[in-house]
């Protein structure tokens, strides 16, 4: 409501200032009035961004840096990187929440779940942040746009053909996008499926070993 009186009163005191001739001080008053808005907004806009800055480091996270061998440099970007990391998971959640086509995606590739899980690995094992680096630094970042995007087209009141085109096509990518975030996930525990499987093997050689055990099993 205040977005749409304040063009009407800046309009009022135009007309008036012009009937009385005061033209150039109504040109003073705008720009003076601009000046307080944009500094208001400036002032918003910091406000909020405090609110997304790093969480304190406490100090039984800086001993388990230190535990892994990390120097300061990497502490400050695996912190970093995390961080925006878990605002863009939190975005993605909220897209996903918001839309019935973009919850189909996700319940089709389990693409949220995945990436909170592969989020908590790289917690867990903050040294393999490289490894991660695709997902970090390319596929979580451009599903959230995409996905940033695609809420805000459909919420067009008035949608054209090429509209609904575009978010047909916009659907397809955030899609293909979501395969790749589970991918990238599964290609970061790999080593530990390979490990289970290696584990697995050994158990069962040991129970053919033993006449008994094989026996139970076999019951």
């Amino acid at each position: 409501m205040r977005k749409k009186i304040f063009p009407i009163i800046v309009i009022i005191i135009g007309v008036i200032c012009f009937l009385e001739g005061d033209l150039g001080d109504f040109i003073t008053l705008v720009l003076l009035i601009t000046g307080i808005r944009l500094i208001y907004r400036g002032i918003k806009g910091r406000n909020v961004q405090k609110k997304e800055e790093m969480p304190i480091l406490s100090p039984e996270k800086e001993e388990y840096y230190r535990e892994a061998r990390m120097t300061d440099s990497e502490i400050d970007l695996f912190r970093e990187t995390m961080n925006q990391s878990k605002n863009q998971i939190v975005r993605l959640q909220n897209n996903i929440k918001n839309n019935a086509k973009l919850k189909a995606i996700d319940l089709r590739h389990d693409m949220l779940k995945a990436a909170k899980a592969l989020f908590k690995e790289l917690v867990k094992e903050p040294t393999r942040l490289p490894e991660a680096s695709q997902f970090l630094y390319t596929h979580l970042p451009n599903i959230c746009d995409l996905t940033d995007n695609y809420i805000e087209i459909n919420n067009h009141e008035v949608k054209s053909k090429e509209v609904y085109g575009k978010l047909e096509e916009s659907a397809k990518i955030i899609d293909q996008m979501a395969a790749l975030v589970v991918k990238d996930y599964q290609q970061f525990v790999a080593n530990d499926l390979e490990d289970m499987d290696v584990e697995i093997s050994i158990a069962k050689q040991n129970i053919e070993k033993d006449p008994d055990l094989s026996k139970q099993f076999s019951e």
